[in-house]
């Protein structure tokens, strides 16, 4: 089968490819870049046919729309989509001549749930632009599959991770290797409030288990919404758990309220951290489970694992 994978060298698309690959299938990867940003270039990537295209420059000039309309495909895979008027392009380049069109959305889209674990049947309640758009595209494309069977399905995952793509951090930040550093050697790590907000990280192939599985049970697939996720949610306090337990430690926790965390911490580290606890996620994976047969391989502690066990190979990160 050909498949059309848009944003094919990223993070799930580093993963998503040689999947297909080993697969049988033939790949048509566009990406800016012809190489994997998170893979070794040298696993069936040479098999990849490539489209080299900037998303942004060529909708400027209506390049991209012609480019679409003109690739042959059965399937499409569409990782870098985030507004409904790069939606619409697509939707307009391929309905009625594919077999599957599979959106990434993300968690984000749901908004912070008032019942957990989130199902996917739940009210879309987004609270930020970026969420409030991947929710309109979710609707859109569901929508054209009931009026007028546009193949679609929507995945929407996690807080992405991989071996080279440190996760949102057991401070729901992104401050680098610092707070890493002080959970391996026993220092005082601040947290908001009492650590209680989650996160639901997802291994990037795991996102790209479901891809795959989408497209191989496309039949219980269309017209649906899925969760990409690791089996369960963890708190802030149960991130550093996990990291400080890897070094065989406990966590010297520092509660905080959000003022003195701010100070702690810096303004933007603290404006991450509020954003990821005003989500505070945690969504069902069974839909995907028993519809798909989706089996993440990756817990979130896992997840810590292979990372940090990267960081230190690297020498990135100091014990």
């Amino acid at each position: 089968m050909r498949v059309l994978v848009i944003g094919a060298t990223g993070h799930i698309g580093s993963c998503l490819v040689p999947r297909l690959i080993q697969r049988g299938h033939t790949v048509v990867g566009v990406a800016r870049h012809p190489l994997p940003q998170y893979a070794d270039a040298r696993l069936g990537w040479p098999e990849v046919e490539w489209i080299v295209a900037d998303r942004n420059a060529g909708e400027a000039d209506g390049a991209r729309r012609q480019r679409m309309s003109r690739i042959n495909v059965s399937v499409v895979m569409d990782l870098l989509c985030f507004t409904p008027e790069q939606n619409q392009l697509m939707y307009e380049a391929f309905k009625g001549r594919i077999e599957q069109f599979i959106h990434c959305g993300t968690l984000w889209a749901y908004g912070p749930p008032e019942a957990v674990p989130y199902e996917e049947h739940f009210a879309r309640k987004p609270i930020t632009t970026y969420g409030a758009d991947k929710a309109k595209i979710e609707e859109f494309l569901l929508r054209k599959y009931r009026e007028e069977g546009f193949p679609a399905t929507a995945i929407h995952p996690g807080h992405i991770s991989g071996r080279r793509w440190l996760p949102i951090d057991p401070q729901g930040s992104r401050n680098g290797v610092e707070v890493y550093e002080r959970l391996a050697g026993g220092k005082e790590v601040c947290l908001p409030e009492m650590g209680l907000a989650r996160l639901h990280h997802v291994h990037a192939d795991d996102v790209a288990q479901l891809f795959e599985l989408a497209m191989i049970r496309r039949e219980a697939a269309l017209g649906q919404s899925f969760s990409a996720a690791a089996p369960c949610a963890m708190t802030l306090v149960g991130c550093c758990n996990a990291v400080a337990g890897l070094f065989g430690r406990k966590p010297n926790l520092k509660f905080l309220p959000i003022d003195r965390y701010r100070e702690a911490v810096g303004e933007e580290s603290c404006g991450i951290t509020l954003e990821h606890m005003s989500h505070s996620p945690c969504a069902s994976i069974e839909k995907g489970r028993r519809l798909l047969g989706y089996s993440p391989r990756y817990t979130t502690e896992q997840i810590y694992r292979e990372c940090i066990e990267y960081l230190l190979e690297q020498g990135r990160l100091s014990i």
